[in-house]
C-alpha cells in the first residue's frame, strides 16, 4: 500500500513529493515511530529517474532505458553495489562535481540517518572510473570506508552521449589520494 509523506514534506528537484512505500521499499518506521525516507524513493524524486526495485538492481534496470557511464554529472545517480554491509545497495544523487576525483551528493538513509545533503564523495579507484568510492562521514572531511559502485545513471535515454565534468578532458586522469592523507583513526573496512 503506497503512503505519501505529510503534505509539508519537501518536494524533490522535479516537483515530486518525497514519498515511498512503508517497510521494505520506502519509509521505515524506527523505534520512535518516526518515518525515515529510504534512498530509492529519495533518489527517484530528486533525479527524475523512474527506476524501481532495490538500489542493487538499478544498474541492470537502467540498461537500454537510461544512459550509464563513469563520469559524474549533476543530477546523475551514483549507484553503489550490494556488499556485506549494504545488501540492497545504495543510490545517491550527484549535486556538484568538484574535480575528477571529488563530488558532492545528496542521499537518504545512509547509516540509518535521514536525508544528508552536500556530502563529499571521493573516487579511490585505481583507474579513476568511480568504481570504488569513499563517502564523507557527515560534513567533515573524514572519509569513511571504501564502497564498490557500478557508476552513474543519467536522466537521458540510453545511447545518448555522456558529457564530461566541467574542466575535464577525455585524456585527463587524476591520482588517488596518497595513503597518508587518509584518516588514521578510521576503521579499515575495505572489502576483502
Amino acid at each position: 500500500m503506497r503512503s505519501a509523506l505529510a503534505a509539508d514534506a519537501p518536494a524533490g528537484r522535479h516537483g515530486v513529493r518525497l514519498a515511498g512505500y512503508h517497510g521494505r521499499h520506502g519509509l521505515v518506521h524506527l523505534a520512535s515511530n518516526r518515518p525515515v525516507l529510504q534512498c530509492v524513493p529519495f533518489a527517484r524524486a530528486e533525479s527524475g529517474i523512474a527506476l524501481k526495485g532495490n538500489a542493487a538492481i538499478w544498474w541492470d534496470e537502467a540498461e537500454g532505458v537510461y544512459a550509464r557511464g563513469h563520469a559524474p554529472e549533476p543530477g546523475s545517480i551514483l549507484n553503489f553495489r550490494a556488499n556485506s554491509t549494504m545488501r540492497l545497495g545504495h543510490v545517491a544523487v550527484v549535486t556538484r562535481v568538484i574535480n575528477s576525483r571529488e563530488i558532492e551528493i545528496d542521499h537518504a538513509h545512509w547509516a540509518g540517518s535521514g536525508v544528508s545533503r552536500n556530502i563529499l564523495v571521493a573516487d579511490v579507484s585505481a583507474a579513476n572510473d568511480w568504481t570504488a568510492v569513499r563517502v564523507a562521514l557527515g560534513h567533515g572531511a573524514t572519509l569513511g570506508s571504501t564502497y564498490p559502485t557500478y557508476g552513474f545513471i543519467y536522466n537521458r535515454p540510453a545511447g545518448s552521449q555522456t558529457t564530461l565534468a566541467a574542466g575535464r578532458s577525455e585524456d585527463e586522469v587524476a591520482e588517488a589520494p596518497p595513503a597518508e592523507d587518509r584518516t588514521a583513526d578510521a576503521p579499515d573496512r575495505r572489502l576483502r
